[in-house]
Parts: C-alpha cells; sequence; structure tokens
C-alpha cells in the first residue's frame, strides 16, 4: 500500500475536526497489522468499504468518552451513553473521512470508486478479515475530544 493513497484519508479526519467539530486532531506514528486486529482496540468502531478501482475497507475506532465528546460536539446534544444515536452520528463520520478521501484520489481511468453503507460495531472483541491476509495500516490520533485510529486497507486494481 502506498502511503500516497493513505494522505488523503489522513487529511479528510484534519478536514472533519476542522470544519465539523471545531477541533483539532493530531497524528501519531503510522503502525502495520497484518492479522486484521488493532493494537489498540477501542468501545466504538465505525467500517466502510470501498469498492471500483481501489478496493478495501477504512476504520474509525474510538474510546467511549472520545466517541461521545464527538458526537455531542456534532450534534450540539448531551449524550451519556453509546446509543443508536452515537452509533448513527459515528458511521456518519466515517462515511465523511471516506468521502473526503474518495474526493481527494486522482479521477483516472477504469471504474470509478464507491462507497458501501457503513457498518458500527460497538465492543472490543472482534476481529476484521477483509481482504484475507490485508496489511491494514494503523494511524493513531490524539485530539482535543479525545484518542481514536484510524485503519486503512485496500489496494487498486492496477497494483501488482
Amino acid at each position: 500500500m502506498k502511503v500516497e493513497y493513505v494522505n488523503p484519508f489522513i487529511e479528510s479526519v484534519y478536514e472533519l475536526f476542522t470544519t465539523m467539530l471545531s477541533a483539532k486532531a493530531a497524528r501519531g506514528d503510522i503502525g502495520v497489522s497484518k492479522d486484521g486486529a488493532s493494537a489498540n482496540p477501542h468501545e466504538i468502531t465505525a467500517l466502510i468499504g470501498i469498492s471500483g478501482r481501489a478496493r478495501g475497507m477504512v476504520s474509525l475506532s474510538f474510546p467511549a468518552v472520545t466517541a461521545l465528546n464527538m458526537v455531542n460536539r456534532l450534534l450540539g446534544m448531551e449524550i451519556q451513553a453509546l446509543d443508536d444515536t452515537v452509533s448513527d452520528a459515528v458511521a456518519e463520520l466515517v462515511n465523511i473521512v471516506a468521502g473526503g478521501a474518495k474526493a481527494k484520489f486522482p479521477i483516472g481511468d477504469g471504474e470509478p470508486m464507491a462507497l458501501s453503507l457503513p457498518t458500527v460495531v460497538r465492543g472490543t472483541g472482534y476481529k476484521v478479515d477483509y481482504p484475507s491476509g490485508a496489511m491494514w495500516l494503523e494511524v493513531p490520533f490524539n485530539s482535543d475530544l479525545g484518542p481514536f485510529s484510524m485503519r486503512v486497507t485496500f489496494s487498486f486494481s492496477n497494483d501488482k
């Protein structure tokens, strides 16, 4: 996986924080995982698939406190527990990040890229196996609203 394809996702996270959350986020050191397990499992994770000339998945994973801080800021509400409203908002956050990154990729030839509907998982006892044997890049962030991580795995149809 080429780092120039990961940067649009990182930039999209920064834009999300700046424009929609009026907060700042700072990236930590990027790590690699080949077993599908996150180095930092959190209580709520949103995943979205990418298809077309690029195939893969992007996830945002949050400790409960960070998710609540972000959702409360986004919605202007005071939610205190991980409920369906929080799940829906976290799903929208991963959709915004993936959509922003998708818009930054060159159009080029070939099949256009499409995003799946987001899936949200609550809890820490899970493993994502997509695609089999895929390498996941894990990008930890610290923010004004708390720590979280983004994971990305994909390949382009012209990758060898």
